[in-house]
């Protein structure tokens, strides 16, 4: 049995690349504030901002 699941943590969608994403411990003090699914998305942020613009 490789590891196990947790179907019980709070999902929500990136910003950026709109893919699903599961909470983490390290982001349990700041969840309501977290938009993006990894460091590459939080990176690209500007990018979309200057297409949009």
């Amino acid at each position: 049995m490789p590891g196990h699941r947790k179907p019980h943590l709070p999902e929500r969608f990136c910003a950026i690349c709109g893919r699903p994403f599961s909470w983490r411990r390290r982001w349990a003090r700041c969840w309501e504030a977290v938009k993006y699914c990894s460091d590459a998305c939080r990176r690209r942020r500007h990018q979309k901002e200057r297409e949009v613009q």
